[in-house]
């Protein structure tokens, strides 16, 4: 079922949890950590009551990400291009699945949704999006936290470049500052300030939904909306 919904900043909405927009890549890649580390974040943010927000594949470091955030009863919230819902069909058991019409609005509205980004091992579309919500905070598009996770040192040369644009006198000591480093998923989100939830208020944890159960994760089927950007 398809419906057209008009799309808030949802983000900024107090009377809404909480999500991390995760940029990773859709391939397994050859290094035995980074697939752990997904599995790790995903449960992180399940133990966090934080959402995730990601680019709605169903295989490599993002597939093995949402499925499990989705098992630690996180909200799962996957923002795809047309194009590619038609070609790749992501896997049914995502919750909530939104189609716009073209990539620009895909990320748009990633960043949109988000509260803050956090970087997993990825390709030219991480980087690409890396950078860019980058470039938003340095020129004050948004103001939102950036934290790469640097599993089995995955980022080091990375941030070598970064700190090289600094060394050249391409980026400031500020900017460069705008994207953080972390080693595990739980410095990540205390990084983006995301607090465990036995360190919140009652009042906000209260309204938080428990893990899902087995048995229940089975019944969830796909939320398929198509996002009107106007």
């Amino acid at each position: 079922m398809r419906q057209t919904i008009p799309v808030e900043p949802l983000a900024s909405d107090p009377s809404i949890s909480p999500k991390v927009g995760v940029f990773c890549g859709s391939r397994v890649g050859k290094h035995p950590q980074h697939l752990p580390a997904a599995e790790e974040f995903g449960r992180a943010l399940g133990d966090r009551g934080v959402g995730l927000v990601y680019g709605a594949g169903s295989v490599g470091i993002m597939g093995t990400l949402a499925e499990s955030a989705k098992a630690a009863g996180a909200s799962v919230t996957g923002v795809i291009p047309r194009a590619l819902y038609e070609r790749e069909g992501p896997d049914p058991f995502r919750a909530k699945l939104i189609v716009t019409e073209t990539m620009h609005e895909r990320k748009a509205l990633m960043y949109r949704l988000s509260s803050g980004f956090a970087v997993l091992p990825g390709g030219f579309g991480t980087m690409d999006e890396l950078l860019e919500v980058a470039t938003w905070n340095q020129l004050g598009f948004h103001d939102k936290p950036v934290v790469l996770v640097n599993c089995g040192r995955f980022f080091d040369t990375l941030l070598a470049f970064l700190d090289s644009m600094v060394a050249h006198g391409y980026l400031g000591l500020a900017e460069r500052a705008l994207i953080q480093v972390a080693s595990d998923a739980h410095t990540a989100l205390d990084l983006l300030g995301f607090p465990r939830l036995s360190e919140r208020p009652s009042e906000v944890t209260e309204g938080l939904m428990p893990p899902i159960a087995e048995k229940d994760k089975r019944k969830d089927s796909v939320e398929v909306l198509q996002a009107n950007l106007d």
